[in-house]
């Protein structure tokens, strides 16, 4: 199994969830409303009775949204494995230059710099048109039960960030590797999307601000970019690359 960094995972999915905050971010704070339109309010007012509701649904939302991609990411992990085992080992190392690519995609996607990835966002509308229906049973004030089903629901809304990082996943070449990768991957969009969900849609708005998109984009670009040069041979024969192995999604010791 390739040793694939969680490290730049998280980072991606920490620096890339300005994108959750526009695609998501509205429904996160519509629906973890537990009793009533008004909220969420600003944390200042609310009494720590009130407050504790919203806790729990953001919790249970978001909880559901990152079992899903794992559950995605093992999918791709042990396809991506089976592939291999069947003599397909050139399918695994194209995918490390795809994976490395798909992030340098994504972050000029971030800055709104190159819309390319758009259309996988449209290529998902079959899947998601069949998903969406379901929503409609989680109503604001739901339980945290259906919290958690409409957060597992909503993991597969089509998202041009989540495809960039299930072609990392792949490259783990197992069901576990895929799913933690993705795992990390939604831990990292986490603080983002429960702070909106408590906040509201002022913490949105900051957050699609163009400047702060510009700087999540050229983190991740750059991420993209040192996996490609790593795996062109980063450093010089000889010269020390180990903290590039730490911050690259490139080929790994063998375990």
């Amino acid at each position: 199994m390739a040793t694939i960094s969680l490290f730049p995972v998280f980072l991606v999915g920490l620096a890339g969830s300005v994108h959750c905050a526009g695609m998501c971010g509205g429904i996160v704070g519509a629906m973890s409303a537990p009793s009533r339109p008004a909220f969420p309010l600003p944390v200042r007012t609310v009494s720590a009775p009130a407050f504790a509701p919203a806790i729990a649904h953001v919790a249970a939302y978001n909880a559901g949204r990152i079992a899903s991609y794992a559950g995605a990411g093992a999918l791709a992990g042990g396809l991506a494995g089976g592939a291999a085992r069947l003599g397909l080992p050139a399918l695994q190392s194209g995918a490390y230059v795809a994976a490395n690519l798909m992030l340098v995609a994504l972050g000029l996607y971030l800055m709104d710099a190159w819309r390319g990835l758009a259309r996988l966002e449209q290529g998902g509308q079959a899947l998601w048109r069949r998903i969406a229906p379901l929503l409609r049973h989680v109503k604001p004030g739901a339980t945290p039960g259906r919290m958690f089903a409409a957060g597992a629901l909503w993991g597969w809304l089509p998202c041009a960030m989540v495809y960039s990082m299930l072609v990392t996943a792949m490259l783990s070449g197992s069901a576990a590797g895929g799913a933690a990768v993705m795992l990390a991957f939604g831990l990292g969009t986490l603080p983002m999307l429960a702070a909106i969900g408590l906040a509201g849609l002022r913490l949105r708005a900051l957050f699609q601000q163009p400047g702060v998109r510009l700087a999540c984009g050229l983190l991740v670009l750059t991420y993209g970019l040192l996996g490609l040069w790593r795996i062109a041979g980063g450093f010089a024969d000889g010269m020390p690359h180990h903290w590039l192995d730490v911050l690259c999604a490139v080929p790994g010791a063998e375990a």
